[in-house]
């Protein structure tokens, strides 16, 4: 049980965070339910391989609008509310996608998922990161990660358990509607339990609602920290950029790094090819499994791989911090992509294309999947924050949408198949790896233990003078110069 410290009530936060992370849930849920039903639809709807692609990467595209729109619907509105509506959509999504009787109205309805998902990937961790103390923020924030991959791993469970005893003929006419529809159960559950948190205390500061940012706050901490913090988010938020001025947002040469950096990382993440892994798994293990069920059974331990590491990962990123985490796993995530692509070039039948991913989700779980939304949950100044957050998280589903997009073509291509059988597209998630590393060490800091406020000097302190030597390489002005100086 938690109990309340003299600094921190540490039950509390991270109550709170757990229901802001059933947005990740819905997240992980939505994205992977397709990952089963996705070749009953290719049959159902005679699709091409270009179409499978826009099946699932549609909803990229409404992700891509969500997070967009999210900032600007969070600095308006509030956090909680901005939730509550991607919960409504959720649940519209569902029942929609799962009663469509045409392949317009089904990409239609999963379009409007994507919207609920963009703006949940965006304020949930955003949500997280501002209630949070800084001494258990990375804990905190693991938690949305671990929510994103729980909720793969219960759609990855529900899938096969609807197609284990079917027949190929109720799958296509009737099974992916089971699979759609059965995201209205957490849904519901969600849109509960947003009435159940408070609203995030930096919100209310921002709105000048000083008071009811003091009650949440204390009830986090005690009172002489709540005003400590207080003071620091109002000093933070003296030169605040609303979301929709993008072009005041980005005149400064400091906060256009900040930026750049979170989106650079955020695109990443995708190149690294995971929820290639995700959408795909049961067509890239059917080649070497045997059948669709043992092909979506198998896809089930890909989602407990990646649960176990974000388990792993959170029990130790408060302690050994984010960099560490982030060279550990990206070494294991190249091995997993070398062995899993060397199983398919070499049609090897078992389970040695199944080890391979289950190594690099292992290693994503533990590392580059938490650590991204971590990462740009923490950077951006409370001033930029909305802003910061819809473009990086924008640039993300941008990234996803490419490589969703692209994956399918390269994979069932008969030219490309002949010569590697499907091992081509790992090959170069695995390079995009390796610049991923490279970039990570070359212009990222470590946050850990580093309070929200902050960071801005962090982020914008060259890397190699905080290592002790160099000359600067990354922009040094600050942020002061957005609106003018006083």
């Amino acid at each position: 049980m938690f109990v309340r410290s003299d600094r921190h009530d540490v039950g509390y936060v991270l109550r709170i965070c757990a229901i802001a992370a059933l947005g990740g849930i819905l997240f992980g849920y939505d994205t992977a339910v397709i990952s089963g039903a996705v070749g009953s639809l290719q049959a159902y709807f005679h699709l091409s391989p270009a179409e499978i692609g826009w099946a699932v990467s549609n909803v990229l595209l409404g992700c891509i609008l969500g997070a967009g729109v999210s900032g600007w619907l969070a600095d308006r509105f509030g956090r909680r509310p901005t939730l509550a509506v991607s919960a409504v959509l959720f649940t519209a999504s569902a029942i929609g996608a799962a009663l469509a009787t045409g392949f317009t109205s089904f990409v239609v309805y999963r379009f409007i998922g994507g919207v609920a998902v963009g703006v949940a990937s965006s304020i949930s961790p955003m949500y997280m990161s501002e209630v949070s103390p800084k001494d258990m923020r990375g804990r905190a924030l693991y938690m949305e990660s671990f929510a994103i991959v729980g909720g793969q791993l219960t759609v990855f469970i529900v899938n096969y358990l609807i197609a284990r005893s079917a027949s190929d003929v109720w799958l296509m006419n009737v099974g992916w509607r089971w699979m759609l529809g059965s995201e209205v159960i957490p849904c519901i559950v969600f849109c509960i339990a947003i009435f159940f948190m408070p609203e995030s205390p930096r919100w209310h500061v921002l709105r000048g609602r000083d008071a009811d940012a003091m009650r949440t706050l204390t009830r986090i901490s005690n009172e002489h920290h709540a005003r400590s913090v207080l003071t620091e988010i109002k000093e933070s938020l003296e030169h605040k950029i609303e979301t929709s001025d993008l072009g005041r947002a980005v005149a400064s040469r400091g906060a256009r790094w900040i930026i750049f950096v979170g989106a650079t990382v955020a695109m990443l993440q995708q190149l690294t090819g995971v929820n290639s892994m995700m959408y795909y798994a049961p067509l890239v293990l059917g080649s070497v499994s045997g059948s669709v069920q043992n092909a979506l059974f198998q896809t089930i331990w890909i989602g407990v791989a990646s649960v176990s590491g974000a388990v792993l990962g959170s029990w130790v990123i408060d302690h050994k911090g984010r960099l560490p985490l982030f060279r550990f796993g990206s070494i294991g995530m190249i091995i997993g992509l070398l062995a899993a692509s060397w199983a398919l070039y070499t049609q090897t039948h078992g389970y040695s294309a199944l080890v391979g991913m289950l190594v690099y989700m292992l290693l994503f779980g533990l590392s580059w999947g938490p650590l991204t939304w971590v990462l740009i949950a923490e950077i951006f100044p409370n001033r930029i924050r909305g802003v910061g957050m819809s473009i990086a998280v924008s640039a993300n589903w941008v990234m996803n949408f490419i490589v969703s997009q692209l994956f399918p073509m390269m994979a069932q291509n008969h030219r490309l198949d002949a010569l590697f059988h499907g091992a081509l597209p790992m090959w170069l998630f695995a390079l995009f790896t390796l610049f991923s590393w490279w970039f990570v060490e070359r212009y990222v800091p470590e946050t850990k233990g580093i309070a929200l406020e902050k960071i801005e000097s962090v982020m914008l302190a060259p890397k190699r003078r905080r290592r002790g030597a160099g000359t600067p390489t990354v922009p040094t002005d600050g942020l002061t110069d957005m609106v003018g100086r006083k």
